[in-house]
């Protein structure tokens, strides 16, 4: 080895240690014993044990799954569950009606008889967790003539995960699930066993003004000043088993639950969260961080901000479309800034630069420490950098389409000629439903075609959009015509279509502008997905082995696996940050910070009027107890926190809590600067944005006016 290239692996070596002396890491529970005395030397009063027990109860066992996408957390022994307002966000909005407006004013349940049943939520439970890498390699072997991708096939995978229970178990245990999941890129596998309830009731949540305060403008930003939260309860059968919704279920006696601790943060103060990460890609190479940015976020920031802005006008304008569009617009905004946020740390932090940095360090430890295995390595980097390259042009095509048609235009769900006739009720009621309007969607599919057929070649456009085009002349006429002309924009015109013949129905699906438009833009996305999939799959088991190169230089005890929405932990301390020059972001914000922000003018910052007079009167609970007091005798109410925890999406909802495992807030977002921790942990910038415990209390207590949830709390004070 070179002098040059034993001083960069050094360098590397270095730079490997020191982050993993920063908080990096969202960390596998099972590696909590080779954490745990660092936990403990930075602050945490708990056992072992009573975090993560494989063998019994711990602190684990508070943590859920919430509806698939989201953390949420167990506060009480009636199965009440804490999840950010963003998180229940679809559910309160299919409750609500301009009637009864639970995004506008907000809901607090008055008893247990009042709580709303939320249908289609899911809270999910995991009770145990098993490594179960050596039996699924075993039976990987026992594949004859598979595709060879088999490691990573959640099909295949499933099917392991039955062979390894049994029937039996799945049928004496119901609403059981189990499943494996790979880790490492399919060097590692765990089992999950999971319980899984779905009669989840809706029990209260502040006004959107508060879970949603600064919205698009504060999103992705810190300071912040929002209520994001929501609460719902798990009801189950009498024996606490999961079952459907019924009027008999009564709510769950859980086997563990958070105590909420009334102390307050201060700065360096220790933190802890456990979630369920939703992906990350820090074992990239520098050419997928250039196709991330270049392709990936730059193509979404365009189509999604095209779509947004048609939508946010109808919305701004018709409080009934605000209700209709809100969730949807919410999902759209969310993943628009987090592109836009990513790629401003990849150019900041020159994120290409650091990952060859990390490859030319394990080629070079490889050529010196493990010479029989250097090829190998060296391979698998030639291969991924060759598929990046093979499949620009077809990624380019696919995400345009993806973003652009498919994501943004909703009637590209409408029935077409490539679904089965049997499968058509169900294509219509998917789109249009009470939360469609043709007369939206048409505006959005205006200006998004325009841009689409300005940055796709006419070659490579869906045939049905070039031949529209062609007969009316321009996009707007082409849409014009098709949401007119069509059977699917309005369920009178559907109802009508179902009365038809089945040869009817074939011809309306052939010949109808929407259907066509719709399984064209199918046609196309499937054939760009299958073009692609001869890219993925070398660039897949390429990365095996690379990370499996990383695994042997650097071994597992510090080095985490990509997140896979699976329950992990992250640690670090409360602390705020410097973005720029002579701008310093303390902790905690204030309630102070909320009136300045105030705008009654914008939509963002309008401030419910109970909450300012809870503010000017300093109603912060009997004895001002929710409230800190300062040095000077007076109180401020805080909102929200920072820390420097190593977190991403899935982990919204996300219980932090103090080294003696008491609940002290609720993780609801990251910064700007931050979110290129999906790629690398950045120890200067990257932040937890966190909703303080005591703003909760005081939202359900001053706000809600429900003292009944507060009594269900188990609160304490250890200063």
């Amino acid at each position: 080895m070179t002098m040059r290239k034993t001083l960069l692996a050094l360098l590397i070596a270095l730079g490997v240690s020191s982050v993993a002396r920063a908080d990096e890491g969202m960390w596998l529970l099972e590696q909590l014993s080779k954490k745990y005395p660092e936990l403990v030397k930075r602050g945490l009063s708990m056992k072992e044990y009573d975090l993560y027990n494989p063998n019994g109860t711990s602190l684990k066992d508070a943590v859920v799954s919430f509806d698939g996408g989201c953390t949420g957390e167990i506060i009480s022994s009636q199965g009440l569950v804490l999840t950010n307002h963003h998180c229940g966000y679809d559910a309160i909005q299919k409750l609500s009606s301009v009637e009864h407006n639970y995004l506008e004013n907000g809901f607090w349940a008055q008893s247990f008889a009042e709580e709303l049943p939320a249908k289609g939520v899911v809270v999910t439970f995991i009770d145990k967790i098993e490594d179960v890498t050596a039996f699924v390699q075993a039976e990987l072997k026992k594949v004859r003539k598979g595709t060879g991708m088999e490691y990573l096939s959640p099909a295949f995978l499933r099917s392991v995960a039955r062979k390894r229970v049994g029937d039996n178990f799945l049928k004496d245990h119901p609403g059981t699930e189990v499943e494996i999941r790979p880790f490492y890129n399919g060097n590692k596998y765990l089992m999950f066993t999971k319980k899984v309830y779905s009669d989840i009731r809706f029990v209260g949540a502040p006004p959107s003004a508060i879970g949603k305060f600064g919205a698009d403008t504060d999103n992705w930003k810190y300071p912040r000043h929002a209520g994001d939260i929501s609460l719902f309860r798990i009801y189950a059968d009498a024996n606490g088993n999961p079952a459907p919704y019924s009027e008999s279920n009564v709510p769950l006696k859980p086997k563990r639950w958070f105590n909420i601790s009334t102390d307050g943060i201060q700065r360096d103060d220790f933190a802890m969260i456990m979630g369920f990460p939703g992906r990350t890609n820090h074992f990239f190479l520098p050419s997928e961080v250039e196709e991330w940015k270049t392709i990936d976020n730059d193509i979404r920031i365009r189509m999604r901000n095209i779509r947004q802005e048609v939508m946010l006008k109808d919305m701004l304008a018709d409080p009934k479309v605000n209700i209709m569009y809100a969730a949807k617009y919410a999902r759209s905004q969310n993943a628009y800034k987090r592109a836009i946020g990513a790629n401003f740390g990849i150019e900041k932090n020159n994120f290409k630069a650091t990952k060859q940095q990390e490859m030319e360090s394990l080629l070079s430890w490889a050529k010196e420490k493990a010479p029989k295995s250097y090829k190998s390595y060296a391979d698998a980097v030639s291969t991924i950098d060759r598929a990046i390259e093979g499949r620009r042009d077809l990624r380019r095509q696919f995400w345009y389409l993806d973003e652009g048609l498919w994501q943004a235009i909703e009637a590209t769900r409408a029935p077409g000629a490539d679904d089965p006739l049997t499968a058509t009720d169900k294509a219509f009621t998917a789109y249009n439903n009470k939360d469609y309007l043709p007369s939206l969607d048409a505006k959005i599919a205006k200006a998004e075609l325009a841009e689409y057929t300005r940055q796709i070649d006419r070659k490579d456009w869906p045939t049905a959009i070039a031949e529209g085009i062609d007969k009316f002349g321009s996009v707007d006429a082409y849409v014009d015509a098709m949401f007119a002309q069509s059977t699917f924009t309005t369920p009178e015109g559907f109802e009508a279509f179902k009365k038809l013949s089945a040869k009817e129905q074939q011809a309306v699906l052939s010949s109808d502008l929407m259907s066509r438009f719709a399984a064209s833009v199918r046609t196309k996305r499937d054939q760009l997905t299958k073009d692609l999939r001869a890219f993925d799959n070398p660039i897949d088991l390429a990365r095996r082995t690379y990370v499996g190169g990383i695994m042997a230089q650097r071994g597992t005890d510090n080095l985490w696996p990509d997140a896979n929405s699976t329950l992990r932990f992250t640690y670090g301390q409360v602390r705020g940050y410097s973005p720029v020059d002579g701008v310093e972001y303390q902790v905690p914000t204030t309630l102070r910070g909320v009136m300045e922000k105030e705008d009654p003018t914008s939509w963002e910052f309008a401030v419910p009027a109970r909450l300012k007079e809870i503010y000017q009167k300093q109603l912060y609970g009997e004895g001002k107890r929710w409230a800190a007091k300062k040095a000077d005798g007076t109180y401020e109410m805080p909102v929200n926190f920072a820390a420097t925890t190593h977190t991403t999406g899935g982990n919204s909802g996300s219980p932090v809590f103090n080294k003696y495992g008491d609940l002290i807030g609720i993780n609801f977002d990251r910064n700007w600067e931050g979110v290129g921790g999906d790629i690398q942990y950045l120890p200067p910038y990257q932040r937890s944005i966190i909703c303080d415990i005591r703003y909760v209390l005081l939202l359900i207590d001053q706000l809600g006016e429900c003292p009944r949830l507060i009594q269900e709390l188990s609160l304490v004070s250890r200063r």
